[in-house]
Order: C-alpha cells, then sequence, then structure tokens
C-alpha cells in the first residue's frame, strides 16, 4: 500500500509542470501557468513528429503557440497582441523581456522533459540599434549543428505559433514588422 501511495505521488509530480510566464513589460508582474500531463503529451507527440532539425523547428513555433495559448487560458497573457503598441493598455500585455525570459522557460521546459532532440536551449540575445542600444530581445535554441535561431513570440498575437529564425539573420533585424 505505501508502495503504491509513493507510485501515485510520484506520477503527479511528474506529469503536471507550473512555468511562470511573465507579462506587465518588463516582466514586473508573472503568472504561475498549469500544464497538465494531457497538455504536454500533445506538445510532446507534436515535437516527436518531426523527423529532423528543421521540422523539429516547425513543430516548436507551434509548440510554443500552443503552450501561450493555454497560459491565456489561465491569465491576462490572453490579451497580449504582436509587438509593444497593438494591445494598448490591456491586463497580461507583454514586451520582448516578457516574451524572451518567459519562451527561454518554456523551452527550458520541453528541453528538462526530454522533447527537444535536435537542439538545446540558450540565454536570451539582445539585437541592437546602432550596434549600441539593446532594442529587442529573444528566446535562443542551438541545433545539433552549432547553428542558432532566435525563437521569438513577441511578433504574433498570443497563442500563434513564434516565429523562428537564424539569430544571425534575426541581429540584422529580420523578421515580421509589428
Amino acid at each position: 500500500m505505501l508502495l503504491l501511495a509513493f507510485l501515485l505521488s510520484t506520477a503527479t509530480a511528474v506529469a503536471d509542470e507550473r512555468v511562470a510566464v511573465c507579462h506587465g513589460y518588463g516582466c514586473i508582474a508573472q503568472a504561475d501557468i498549469h500544464y497538465s500531463q494531457g497538455q504536454l503529451g500533445d506538445i510532446r507527440r507534436l515535437l516527436f513528429s518531426a523527423v529532423d532539425a528543421d521540422g523539429e523547428r516547425k513543430m516548436l513555433a507551434e509548440a510554443v503557440g500552443k503552450l501561450y495559448r493555454w497560459a491565456g487560458e489561465q491569465s491576462d497573457v490572453r490579451n497580449d497582441r504582436g509587438g509593444n503598441y497593438a494591445d494598448g493598455h490591456v491586463a497580461g500585455k507583454m514586451d520582448c523581456i516578457d516574451h524572451s525570459t518567459s519562451t527561454t522557460r518554456l523551452l527550458a521546459l520541453l528541453e528538462s522533459r526530454g522533447y527537444l532532440r535536435w537542439h538545446r536551449v540558450l540565454q536570451p540575445e539582445p539585437r541592437y540599434f546602432l550596434g549600441l542600444i539593446a532594442n529587442h530581445w529573444s528566446a535562443v535554441i542551438e541545433a545539433d549543428d552549432g547553428e542558432r535561431f532566435v525563437v521569438d513570440s513577441w511578433f504574433v498575437n498570443n497563442g500563434e505559433p513564434a516565429v523562428i529564425l537564424p539569430l544571425a539573420e534575426w541581429k540584422k533585424g529580420a523578421g515580421p514588422d509589428v
């Protein structure tokens, strides 16, 4: 009986996950988001449908969108719109600091669960205006071949697939015009 209780408590601890998602610009507020075993199973199946690193990046864009959509069901981040101006003064709005921090946390969750097979998660990277001022940040992943990519959810409305671009192109200003 004691063994059964231990196994059930261990399964529960492993099954569900919580991630703090930043909002309010500059990560001044955080929502504690709960992801169920079923949701994480959906993400696992999505990512494991990829057959190579390129496919994993495509599925990862979808996965990040889903994770944010589920976060929006539990918090005001559902109000976030791409860029910094489309969401006005609504609760839950997010700037690139909020997105780069939260997306890195979401990616780290996927990595810790073994869902990333061809990439590893790195620290967020800045993009500089005129080479002097960090004016945009993004989450970053590195492929097994050493190529780095941004996973930038700031460009899109809550719940939409993240934009994934080579880091070098993003640093030169690539990405949707928001």
